[in-house]
């Protein structure tokens, strides 16, 4: 296990599933404390602790006196936001008794995928982890339509690892790791201590093991685990009712599954812009633009651009692929979906004469491009 990483990280996200603070549609008020004292614990040490936490359907039920989940999304949403408080006032009493106070941080796609509330997001955050303030991140349910949909919390506790340049990622779920079958119906199922590459086998274990009151099974553990590591960053699954389960894996002890991360760390910036924007086009380019950025490092021009998919404006997200249609990548674009039009297999000499001016040489500059396989 990751023993070195966990002793010199400073900095830690902690993600809580549904299952595990929850117990029979209600709250499970002894794992929220027992967390809690883990994490002061961890914070007593000098180790920075954000946490994700799920648990506000269950609680707005209990409070609701109903039995399941409603089918219609904003009664969802309703009880959401009756179960926050809920949820919120059990960390507030859990922290309170370790002298810890906490903050409500609540998300959607739209504030992450905006720059300037992307950062206005991590300066609030560093200024509550600075007046050592418990920040408890969830997505706003309350205001959620398919457009700002994070996905699950799984997805988000990835986001927020890659916004805030944690060092670990634990994501503390109701069975011990990732197994090559579902444990909960097979008793041969055989637990997968470490992760190093995401083969395809890898997600078909995963799919296999779905959640039950949350949103992400094991799958969208996986996703996450393939978007922190390849920014560099380790993660573990690992079961989170086990009694002390995080201070046991900060001993050094080996729980649940590792996914080793790659060497090198991306920068904040790239991270935002390969996992958390959500491309508004793509763009097709040439076999030789495909190598230039690919294989030297340099930026799109508009001379390798064949064609352009869909209506963006500049400085949005934008894939870019293959002709054959493999994604290789997304990066931020320099003019606008209609010029790009204009100015597709031009050499950047002739960019002004088509346009009647010129900002920028490139397409998108390299340092605004993320390639899927290097990144």
């Amino acid at each position: 296990m990751p023993k070195q990483r966990l002793i010199t990280a400073k900095r830690v996200v902690v993600k809580l599933g549904s299952n595990v603070i929850t117990a029979k549609n209600s709250l499970n008020l002894e794992v929220i404390e027992s967390i809690s004292n883990q994490i002061s614990t961890l914070m007593d040490k000098g180790i920075e602790v954000i946490l994700v936490s799920s648990g506000a359907m269950a609680a707005g039920l209990r409070r609701m006196e109903m039995e399941r989940r409603p089918d219609e999304i904003p009664k969802r949403q309703a009880i959401s936001a009756i179960g926050q408080s809920g949820v919120m006032n059990a960390y507030e009493k859990s922290f309170a008794g370790c002298d810890k106070k906490v903050a409500q941080i609540l998300l959607t796609a739209e504030d992450l995928n905006n720059r300037k509330r992307y950062l206005n997001a991590r300066n609030t955050l560093n200024t509550l982890i600075d007046w050592k303030v418990v920040p408890i991140v969830n997505e706003n349910d309350t205001i959620m339509v398919e457009e700002i949909k994070l996905g699950d919390n799984d997805n988000l506790a990835a986001m927020i690892t890659l916004l805030m340049d944690a060092d670990f990622l634990f994501i503390l779920t109701d069975i011990d790791g990732l197994y090559n079958k579902d444990p909960r119906q097979f008793c041969d199922a055989a637990l997968i201590p470490r992760v190093t590459s995401f083969k395809k086998e890898i997600e078909e274990f995963a799919s296999e093991i779905p959640g039950t009151l949350g949103t992400g099974g094991m799958l969208s553990k996986i996703q996450a685990a393939r978007k922190v590591t390849s920014a560099g960053i380790p993660m573990i699954v690992a079961r989170g009712d086990t009694p002390n389960m995080l201070l046991h894996l900060f001993d050094g002890e080996a729980h649940g599954t590792y996914f080793v991360p790659k060497k090198e760390k991306m920068a904040s910036r790239k991270c935002w812009i390969a996992y958390t924007l959500a491309p508004k086009g793509s763009i097709v380019i040439d076999d030789g633009a495909v190598r230039a950025v690919r294989q030297n490092g340099k930026s799109l021009l508009p001379i390798g651009v064949v064609s352009v998919e869909g209506d963006f404006e500049e400085g949005a997200a934008v894939s870019f692929k293959t002709l054959t249609n493999e994604i290789i990548g997304t990066g931020l674009v320099n003019y606008r979906s209609f010029d790009i039009n204009l100015i597709k297999g031009l050499k950047t000499s002739q960019i002004e004469a088509c346009l009647g001016g010129k900002h920028y040489d490139e397409i998108i500059h390299r340092n605004n491009l993320v390639l899927n396989d290097c990144c």
